[in-house]
């Protein structure tokens, strides 16, 4: 039995999970459906969020500055009083404590890997509060239910919604030749379209230039949000018709009659059925749940299910589960550190999650340690998975996570939740048992007849050694 899959696929077996007969049949069901929100507590919508958005960068931009502009030491109180009204320093922590509730509590765990993953493709970096207001509920609004519409859609979708145009100043560009431009003389701003082809569809491979990234972005002028004088640019996502670049445009060979905002759809259905986005994306997705260097024989199943949906990504998915199963055996990937803690949590039953009623926040005073716990634990590990530096999301290679400062944090970590666990070694055996194809290897290496070996804290020094060992580390 490939006992190993669960977790390649998933986030493991907790011993209150049964083990499925048709491990296949298993996967494949929960991706038909967006599963439901098994988290009790309040959900805050995108709207709500970016209210509470707008409401801090206008006080902040329009009133603290201006009235505490010779004393700083009061800006910064006054500032710090704002953050907590406006959940600055809560929301995250909700968002994070929803997805992981998801993953180690919900029904639906590969659905649930799939859905970071698309977060991770589609990223938002780290820039303008957005990890702290609008990264979780665009990842939520826009991401998740996408995951059972086409890619298309979902390229849709994500290039129009407020997060992105925010996140890649696609409000600042105007066209040249557009009412606006030559009234005032804007300028483009580039960054959306390029991230467009070069991360989201085509990737560099498909040999795109310059120019084709300047006419990508004359298609996009007129994309913006409304600037609100109480919210400024928080208001909703609308298309600018006085922004947007008139005439037609020529992008990888093909030319676009002028078509308002229709221009955008037009561009994105040539470029998801583009040869090169389905290469691209099959390879970072068997890249993601199977191996770092995927094979034809991996990839291409991917490729075939794609063209045989036209796209429609549960179809994809389950290609995706189904080359992973058929490679269980032979290939190894190494887990990101996020993936690696859910998966202890989930098959070990610790759920460290705040519950609910914890998670109820005043908006008067500093979100409390409690609230911010999983946060914390994410830092230590390295992943903030609202987080990444970069537009192209968190790295899914070995080779950026293996270094040795960052395995002592995973030591570290498993170090401190062990000092709270109240299980037994027979426990351990139980889990390990369920979830690994070569258990007796596991358990052989904390099966010694001198204790002393183990020092202080001696089941804890053992769960670390499981927690860290190359099984548990890549699967």
């Amino acid at each position: 039995m490939l006992k190993n899959f669960y977790r390649k696929v998933g986030f493991g077996l907790s011993l209150e999970d049964e083990v499925p007969q048709d491990p296949l049949k298993w996967a494949f069901n929960q991706l038909d459906q967006v599963p439901l929100f098994t988290w009790e507590g309040k959900i805050f919508s995108e709207k709500e969020m970016r209210e509470k958005f707008g409401e801090f960068i206008y006080a902040d931009r329009k009133i603290l500055r201006k009235k505490y502009k010779n004393n700083n030491s009061r800006y910064k109180r006054e500032k710090n009083k704002l953050r907590y009204k406006t959940g600055q320093k809560f929301f995250e922590n909700n968002e994070l404590t929803i997805r992981h509730n998801e993953a180690i509590n919900g029904k639906a765990p590969v659905f649930e890997r799939f859905w970071h993953f698309w977060g991770n493709h589609f990223a938002i970096s780290e820039k303008d509060y957005l990890a702290e207001y609008s990264t979780g509920p665009y990842q939520r609004e826009i991401i998740r239910p996408n995951m059972v519409n086409t890619f298309e859609e979902m390229v849709k979708d994500v290039t129009t919604s407020w997060c992105m145009i925010q996140h890649l100043d696609n409000s600042e560009s105007v066209g040249p030749l557009s009412r606006k431009g030559m009234k005032n003389r804007n300028t483009i701003n580039e960054n959306h379209a390029r991230e467009l082809l070069e991360l989201h569809t085509i990737s560099p491979a498909a040999g795109y230039s310059q120019k084709d990234v300047i006419q990508m972005t004359y298609v996009m002028t007129g994309w913006q949000h409304k600037w609100d004088p109480k919210r400024l640019e928080s208001g909703d996502v609308w298309f600018n018709f006085e922004k947007h670049q008139p005439n037609e445009k020529t992008i990888l060979g093909k030319t676009y009659a002028a078509a308002s905002k229709r221009e955008l759809y037009n561009v994105i259905k040539d470029l998801v059925h583009h040869p090169n986005c389905k290469r691209f994306i099959a390879t970072k997705l068997c890249r993601h749940f199977i191996t770092d260097n995927p094979t034809e024989d991996m990839i291409n199943p991917v490729i075939q299910a794609w063209k045989k949906s036209d796209g429609f990504l549960p179809e994809i998915h389950k290609a995706v589960i189904q080359s992973s199963f058929n490679h269980t055996r032979t290939t190894k990937k190494f887990l990101k550190p996020e993936t690696w803690s859910l998966q202890i949590a989930r098959m070990f039953g610790l759920n460290w999650l705040p519950t609910s009623e914890q998670m109820e926040y005043n908006f008067k005073t500093r979100p409390t340690d409690l609230q911010r716990k999983i946060y914390f634990r994410l830092e230590e590990l390295g992943h903030l998975p609202y987080r990444p530096q970069q537009p192209n999301g968190w790295s899914d290679l070995q080779e950026d996570w293996i270094s040795p400062e960052l395995l002592i944090r995973r030591l570290i970590f498993a170090k401190g939740i062990a000092f709270s666990m109240k299980r037994t070694e027979d426990h351990l055996q139980s889990v390990i048992e369920k979830n690994f194809d070569n258990h007796d290897k596991i358990m052989k290496r904390i099966k010694v007849q001198d204790e002393k070996i183990f020092g202080f804290n001696a089941f804890g020094n053992k769960f670390s050694i499981i927690a860290n060992s190359p099984e548990m580390l890549k699967v």
